[in-house]
């Protein structure tokens, strides 16, 4: 997840090209990539680097649309990708356990403030709810919305003081808590991320047009960490990646492929919508999933990646088992049952094969030397 940068930092590593530090962190994720991600040594527990409080929010749409930024090509992390909206978790959201306890890994308080914060600066949605009417969303004019990013971001004022300015609280309870993610120990720079969905509301759906309400349309942060914001349905996203026109890592990868079968878009043509039993039948479906569906449940799953087999010059498989080592010992878990299928592109990028997530298998197929689509 991204460290927040000032204007002028971002004009000074956009003047002189890619960031050194850029270079540096995709450098180590190629290097992930290609050496594998499962190396298992005594440096790693020794050495690993601390693991920085993150959330991050798959933001679902009245149309059941999922929300992904256009991260600036000079960001610090996942640089150019497509990702969720989210960020660290900051001083100004609450309070977390020490660094070595393990429910500093838990979601709690401070993480869902930092997951609506975040989402709120980088896509000017904001998810908080107004004190004499706690049954529906804010809403605030575009100009105070713009106007509360930039003081926010600025640290001109904390999140929940302008809420509080603005008779509002956010609304932590409408998140759905949906795996986190531990980046692997052997890489410099670590984050534990909560990931949540959040269903904006369906009524929020202004007749059978193709735009969303207007509190409800995403904007991008005006180029500081991402340059564009849009809804678009799971398929829509996964099969731009597969096409090499954006690129997802890993994690989004991942989370989109698990949703999609359940966010399905209208069998018609573009300008086709779903009525609202069914879209309120999509989300229920998927939330029963969420909160039923494996041991642990979803909602408790923590992913470490961790590459279990590699073709050479062709590609990798990704576990997705390990809870990370900050949670040994305390019996949490990931997804025992898939694995991530990466490919190796023949693109090179610094030396090293351009890596693609193509698709999610059954573990038990990959086993059997068969691969299932999820």
């Amino acid at each position: 997840m991204p460290r927040r940068q000032t204007k002028e930092q971002v004009l000074k590593s956009t003047m002189r090209g890619v960031s050194a530090s850029t270079e540096h962190d995709k450098s180590h994720y190629l290097r992930w990539i290609s050496k594998g991600i499962g190396r298992k040594d005594k440096r790693q527990k020794r050495d690993k680097a601390m693991a920085h409080p993150s959330a991050s929010i798959l933001l679902i749409s009245a149309q059941n649309r999922i929300l992904l930024l256009h991260r600036v090509n000079t960001s610090t992390s996942f640089a150019s990708a497509h990702v969720f909206p989210g960020g660290h978790v900051d001083a100004q959201d609450g309070d977390l356990p020490p660094l070595d306890d393990p429910r500093r890994h838990e979601d709690s308080e401070a993480y869902r403030v930092a997951a609506i914060r975040e989402c709120f600066e980088e896509s000017g949605l904001l998810l908080a709810k107004h004190s004499s009417n706690p049954d529906a969303l804010i809403d605030l004019s575009e100009l105070q919305r713009d106007a509360g990013r930039k003081a926010i971001h600025s640290q001109e004022i904390s999140f929940l003081d302008w809420l509080k300015h603005n008779d509002a609280t956010p609304d932590t309870e409408g998140l759905i808590t949906f795996t986190r993610w531990l980046t692997p120990a052997n890489l410099p720079k670590r984050y534990s991320t909560q990931m949540y969905i959040y269903f904006l509301p369906i009524d929020s759906f202004l007749g059978k047009v193709s735009q969303e309400k207007q509190m409800h349309i995403p904007t991008p942060d005006g180029g500081i960490e991402h340059t564009a914001a849009q809804f678009l349905y799971a398929k829509e996203w996964l099969d731009m990646a597969l096409r090499k026109e954006i690129e997802l890592f890993p994690p989004q990868f991942y989370l989109l492929s698990l949703i999609e079968p359940f966010l399905s878009s209208p069998p018609l043509d573009d300008q086709a919508v779903l009525d609202n039993a069914m879209l309120q039948d999509q989300r229920q479906r998927l939330r029963r999933w969420i909160e039923t569906d494996g041991d642990p449940p979803w909602g408790e799953k923590c992913i470490s990646p961790d590459a279990i087999k590699k073709k050479k010059n062709e590609y990798l498989i990704i576990g997705l088992a390990e809870a990370g080592p900050e949670l040994e010992g305390t019996g949490r878990r990931g997804d025992e049952e898939r694995v991530l299928r990466v490919e190796l592109d023949r693109e090179v990028e610094r030396g090293r094969q351009r890596p693609r997530p193509v698709e999610v298998c059954w573990k038990r197929d990959l086993l059997r030397e068969g691969r299932a689509k999820i």
